[in-house]
């Protein structure tokens, strides 16, 4: 598998865009996870989001250049009812975190479930993340597997915050992006001019790397 991560503030033509949404109680990490796998570190200092927050990464999957928006919704009731139906307008997959050390914001995900459900297309692509496995756990795998085969989606367990699981972190949204591609193929011909443009913007980024004397 080719995973190539191209400059959040570079425009590539025909790249593939898919809107992902991240919702989950306030204090779940959110903003942590969606920084950890942009930028690749833990965001020490972070406020609570208001409205949204928006971030990005483009990737190369296989030749095919796809980018993932990461839009991070607020955890408060007195924010969502606002922009509730704009931000999961046009959604192509739903991310819901909850905290492993606070039941409450695992209880909460069945109302997120009906908020996301009554908004998005039915066929939306769905995971679920439990955050904050470097603490002490409060909800087991075993109820939270549950909970995710109920609705039929994929668990996944991790912590934003150790370097130790970046990987992890970064293997959880290549995943998602992977069941996007997927999910819409590309027909040949599509796919032929994808993977060309993907080799030039690669090696025009590669051969801008130089030192001068």
């Amino acid at each position: 598998m080719e995973v190539t991560v191209y400059s959040p503030a570079k425009s590539i033509k025909n790249e593939r865009v898919f809107k992902v949404i991240v919702i989950g109680d306030s204090n779940v990490g959110k903003t942590t996870l969606t920084y950890r796998f942009c930028e690749g570190t833990f965001l020490t200092t972070t406020e609570a989001t208001i409205g949204t927050d928006y971030r990005s990464k483009t990737l190369n999957l296989d030749g095919e250049v796809i980018k993932l928006q990461l839009w991070d919704t607020a955890g408060q009731e007195r924010f969502r009812s606002s922009i509730m139906r704009s931000y999961y307008r046009n959604a192509d997959a739903v991310i819901l975190v909850y905290d492993v050390t606070n039941p409450a914001t695992f209880a909460s995900l069945e109302k997120w479930i009906h908020e996301f459900t009554s908004q998005c297309a039915p066929n939306v692509t769905k995971l679920l993340i439990g955050n904050k496995c470097d603490n002490d756990i409060k909800v087991s795998t075993n109820q939270a597997q549950k909970f995710a085969d109920q609705y039929d989606m994929p668990l996944f367990e991790t912590s934003a915050k150790l370097d130790s699981h970046c990987d992890h972190v970064e293997s959880i949204f290549l995943t998602l992006a992977h069941k996007l591609k997927n999910r819409k193929p590309l027909i040949p011909e599509e796919r032929e001019l994808v993977k060309l443009r993907a080799k030039v913007v690669e090696d025009t980024t590669q051969s801008s790397w130089c030192s001068c004397f």
